[in-house]
């Protein structure tokens, strides 16, 4: 007769937890596998989706008041769920002038791709765009090419008259382009109102004193965000720059959360925001 006990296949660790499992221990488990489930939904097909609509009102020597609608970092390869969002949030804020920020298409798509939503944008006033670093890095020269086959206003260190009083300027992308403030700013007349268009938003004490307003994009936001701390990561370009107002020297700066993601499809207590700034007398 052998003296030697059998040896279970469980093994005698797993038979320990397994006696030793608490019923609290048990829905532990089960409620950290369901947050982490939630935390899943709402990062990839929640929050990405979910467009935050903000407006601003600012005052400005106009002789009527004027809507901007500011998409920046849409990040777009087609028409999805949330550029059909998009599409109709635009059709019921009506606005006089848009103006896009840089950083249209997907990291790893092509301006072309954007077309089909791009060719949907349409206002009174135009379309005004600049590029920011995705352009700079898959069209190179040819962004203009391709956003002025839209009818849209490409600027690059440039600024035109919209209406009398009111000019924009816009500067080439402060991280991969050559933004070139004096050749911006170039024939502005004295004493009328300016917004500069700019992707990356580091480049403002650069234009303190020389603009009335900067509308800047770039730094999503941090896009995924974690309660009561600071963005996990930013892109290079941002400074101490994240989101919202900012004043250097009488110069006001909005920096907007954008539309899409980057890098990662997520996005997490920082939904995608559509700003929209009214300039009232």
């Amino acid at each position: 007769m052998s003296l030697v006990p059998p040896v279970s296949a469980e093994g005698p660790s797993r038979r320990a937890v397994r006696r030793g499992a608490s019923p609290a221990v048990r829905r532990l488990v089960l409620a950290l596998a369901a947050a982490a489930l939630l935390v899943a939904i709402d990062t990839t097909g929640l929050e990405p989706n979910w467009i935050q609509v903000t407006h601003y009102q600012v005052a400005a020597p106009l002789p009527r008041p004027l809507r901007i609608v500011h998409l920046t970092d849409l990040h777009t390869a087609r028409i999805g769920f949330r550029e059909q969002r998009l599409l109709t949030l635009l059709a019921q804020e009506r606005p006089d002038l848009i103006v896009i920020t840089g950083d249209t298409p997907n990291n790893d798509g092509t301006l072309e791709d954007a077309r089909p939503l791009l060719r949907q944008l349409h206002a009174p006033l135009g379309v005004w765009v600049v590029r920011g670093n995705w352009e700079v890095w898959q069209e190179g020269n040819a962004t203009g090419d391709f956003y002025r086959s839209l009818g849209f206003h490409y600027l690059q260190n440039e600024n035109a008259e919209v209406i009398p009083g009111f000019w924009i300027v816009g500067l080439d992308d402060p991280r991969a382009g050559a933004p070139d403030v004096y050749k911006a700013f170039r024939g502005v007349p004295q004493g009328v109102y300016t917004v500069t268009l700019v992707h990356a938003p580091i480049i403002l004490d650069l234009l303190a004193r020389k603009t009335n307003l900067v509308l800047a994009g770039h730094t999503h936001g941090g896009q995924v965000r974690l309660p009561w701390m600071k963005p996990l990561w930013l892109p290079p370009g941002c400074g101490s720059y994240v989101e919202g107002w900012y004043e250097r020297g009488g110069t006001r700066m909005y920096g907007s959360r954008g539309i899409g993601t980057s890098v990662l499809p997520v996005r997490l207590l920082c939904r995608p925001e559509l700003d929209i700034i009214t300039l009232s007398p």
